[in-house]
């Protein structure tokens, strides 16, 4: 099976790995074709996933055309904004009928407020599509340490393949029909890391970062039910699992970006500062108006909102938080 990874990120290049090894003919499609090149005569992601060699079986191009000619999987790992006009290129691409799509990123889309899947959808049409997502810290997963994702589908048959496709020894598939549901765990908890990360940043301690995850994860789990996802998709490896990983990790960027805020720097310095994505700065603004268009209390977000787009200062997020009414949980 060819298989076309679509996007150089960390993840990407993680995944492009792991199929590698699964003795899979496999393809990285970058975007930038310096970088591109930089990559097959390097093999080496030195940005997005240093330290980690990428064997030479691997093949790495910046013409989408060859990296998906021939392809039954087409594995998207671009970043949620980029996602379209990443999507509206391979629209002009004849495919091969029988070839099917895996979503591995993570965000919601500013303008649309469309989950990746529903993009995917959007822009190509119906397709044969799976997401996967859970805790995968790509420093991690491409070191072979143990990890658990889902892949979710509406199409039982295709979630059991991608399973057999990417279960190894060290990294155990689960699957699952709730595709909202695994996408939303996936995207909101950037917001949460984010805010963890703030905490990290001011120095505050582990009983207000517990505080933190239990109660982002009671309204990730609200907004979840309303929009018709499944409450218990948000207990296991790809709501729970993957809010813990992002907010405790040295490696999570959303969590990095949440500490440099919380020690002082503001958001647009940071983000201009780095080459790394950080979904949850513009995932915060998609949580935040899908909060208002379905009705749903989400004050942790809200505030994460406040700080990243309205100037408004950590700690007075952090104090109108605890002083909200009281209540049951």
């Amino acid at each position: 099976m060819k298989i076309a990874i679509i996007g150089d990120g960390g993840w990407g290049t993680t995944l492009a790995i792991l199929l590698n090894n699964k003795k899979y003919n496999v393809t990285i499609w970058s975007i930038f074709p310096d970088y591109a090149a930089v990559l097959d005569k390097k093999r080496i992601n030195a940005k997005f996933l240093p330290g980690v060699k990428i064997p030479v079986g691997i093949s790495i191009t910046s013409d989408l055309r060859q990296a998906i000619s021939g392809s039954s999987l087409v594995v998207v790992a671009v970043p949620s904004q980029h996602m379209r006009s990443v999507l509206k290129r391979l629209s002009g691409i004849s495919l091969k009928p029988s070839v099917s799509f895996l979503s591995v990123s993570k965000g919601i889309e500013n303008t649309t407020l469309m989950r990746m899947s529903e993009v995917i959808e959007d822009t190509l049409g119906e397709v044969d599509m799976a997401v996967l997502s859970g805790p995968t810290i790509s420093h991690e997963v491409s070191r072979g340490m143990p990890t658990a994702v889902v892949v979710a589908s509406g199409d039982a048959k295709l979630a059991r393949q991608m399973q057999d496709i990417f279960n190894t020894a060290s990294f155990r598939v689960y699957t699952s029909d709730d595709v909202v549901g695994v996408e939303l765990g996936g995207s909101l908890k950037n917001v949460i890391a984010i805010a963890g990360g703030i905490l990290d940043g001011l120095k505050l301690g582990a009983n207000t970062k517990a505080g933190l995850v239990a109660r982002g994860l009671a309204e990730i789990s609200r907004l979840g039910a309303a929009m018709g996802a499944k409450r218990e998709t948000f207990y296991g490896v790809s709501g729970l699992g993957d809010l813990v990983t992002t907010c405790i990790s040295s490696y999570g960027r959303n969590r990095w970006f949440g500490e440099e805020i919380g020690k002082g720097k503001k958001p647009n310095e940071i983000l201009k500062k780095t080459e790394m994505v950080v979904e949850g700065f513009a995932t915060a603004k998609s949580a935040y108006e899908l909060a208002k268009k379905y009705k749903v209390d989400m004050p942790i977000t809200e505030e994460i909102y406040k700080v990243l787009y309205k100037n408004k200062p950590p700690k007075k997020a952090i104090a109108d938080l605890m002083s909200r009414p009281l209540k049951a949980e």
